[in-house]
């Protein structure tokens, strides 16, 4: 019982040298500790809120789409664009089925293939990414490619058969029509592709899906079009499927069309399951590694040098008595009462981090929530805190126990 009251006691102590030195304006070493650590969790949250961002599912995002319906496999995908892996069948009648549904304002499967085009008029080839879709007439927007220009509907699907009329219409992105010097109403061909049939551009989407190396050059037709093309017409297969509501009511029915896949809805990427891609884990272990030595050497260089100026009242403790344990004792606990008041800002400032990320990577490149947050994060803050404070306490303790007291008393 005595010892507990007298660390008690000893902790009580360290708290009103710190508000004491804060008082005569002697806090300014204290200060910056606070600050390195504050920092170093912000890095370390910001950084950590990207890495859950790449490790969560990601989908084709459309204006207005508020689910995507995907195949189970591709839920640890971190590629925004991908083609040749699981897909869903029976598109076509899907959606619209859940066109019907009053709930629900749009929905349209997506096909995705890589093709090579070939625009005659300028003699320029080149693969392009194509998303074949079906436009209800709307101004919707797929890949940041606008729908609009589209002949609402699939005319060539016919119900299955695949006979109806060929529209051969296409909407260019802007660094699609300049990469094949393409102007609206020019024809496009495929060199590669088994079919006698001929596209042309009906017009030019001033919006483009962009990355971290810049827009995709992408192209948008209608989904029996490009599976005519490609040759995927068994089993009517399509990559994902958006779905556009202002209800969540509907997600249980989304969940219950296919049994092996998986709904992301457009807010809740903190939900899904975190990738085993190498990436994201490297990044968030960089981002703990750096806060750990930053925050550590910031605090054990504040507190030594605070130490080396409060020199002369530490011998005065020891002078009336304080032993070298309780000594350290109050430096430790100082050290770990600045670095939870730096972890507190830190973690308040990553938050905001994290806003500001998002934010700039809407308006600059066109992906939302490329960093989320979740509580995890903030466990973390805590146990690397915990982890700075005690690396940061081995060099003040050391020159406390070097210390003295008849040389600075003297």
């Amino acid at each position: 019982m005595d010892s507990r009251h007298r660390y008690i006691g000893l902790l009580g102590i360290a708290v009103g040298r710190l508000v004491g030195r804060f008082r005569r304006g002697e806090g300014k070493q204290l200060a910056v500790s606070v600050l390195g650590v504050a920092i170093a969790i912000m890095l370390m949250v910001t950084v950590g809120g990207v890495a859950l961002g790449l490790a969560s599912q990601s989908a084709i995002q459309g204006d207005n789409v508020d689910y995507w319906i995907v195949p189970e496999d591709r839920t640890a995908s971190s590629i925004a664009v991908s083609v040749d892996g699981p897909q869903l069948g029976g598109t076509h009648d899907i959606t619209a089925e859940l066109n019907t549904n009053p709930q629900i304002d749009y929905a349209t499967p997506v096909l995705l293939r890589v093709v090579q085009l070939r625009a005659p008029a300028s003699d320029t080839s080149e693969y392009i990414i194509v998303a074949g879709v079906v436009p209800d007439g709307g101004d919707r927007e797929v890949l940041g490619v606008s729908t609009g220009a589209l002949t609402p509907g699939d005319p060539f699907y016919a119900n299955g058969t695949y006979d109806g009329r060929w529209t051969g219409e296409i909407v260019a992105s802007e660094p699609a029509a300049e990469l094949l010097s393409a102007e609206v109403g020019d024809s496009l061909t495929m060199p590669r592709q088994d079919s006698n049939r001929s596209l042309h551009v009906e017009n030019i989407s001033t919006g483009s899906y962009n990355t971290g190396a810049g827009p995709l050059p992408i192209v948008v037709l209608h989904q029996s079009e490009l599976q005519a093309i490609t040759g995927a017409t068994d089993g009517d297969p399509a990559d994902q499927i958006l779905v556009s509501t202002k209800s969540s009511d509907v997600r249980p029915e989304l969940e219950s069309l296919y049994p092996q896949s998986t709904v992301v809805s457009k807010g809740g990427f903190a939900e899904q399951s975190v990738s085993t891609s190498s990436l994201p884990v490297a990044v968030a272990l960089t981002a703990v590694l750096t806060a750990v030595v930053v925050g550590t050497l910031f605090v054990a260089t504040m507190m030594g040098l605070e130490l080396h100026a409060d020199r002369q009242r530490l011998a005065v403790l020891s002078a009336i008595g304080y032993r070298m344990r309780s000594q350290a004792f109050l430096v430790v606990a100082e050290t770990f009462i600045l670095t939870g008041i730096g972890t507190f800002v830190g973690v308040g400032l990553g938050l905001t981090g994290i806003a500001a990320t998002n934010a700039l990577a809407t308006r600059y490149l066109g992906v939302q929530s490329v960093a989320i947050f979740d509580p995890v994060l903030v466990l973390t803050a805590g146990a690397v805190a915990v982890v700075i404070a005690a690396a940061a306490s081995i060099y003040p303790v050391w020159l406390t126990r070097r210390t003295d007291v008849l040389e600075v008393l003297g």
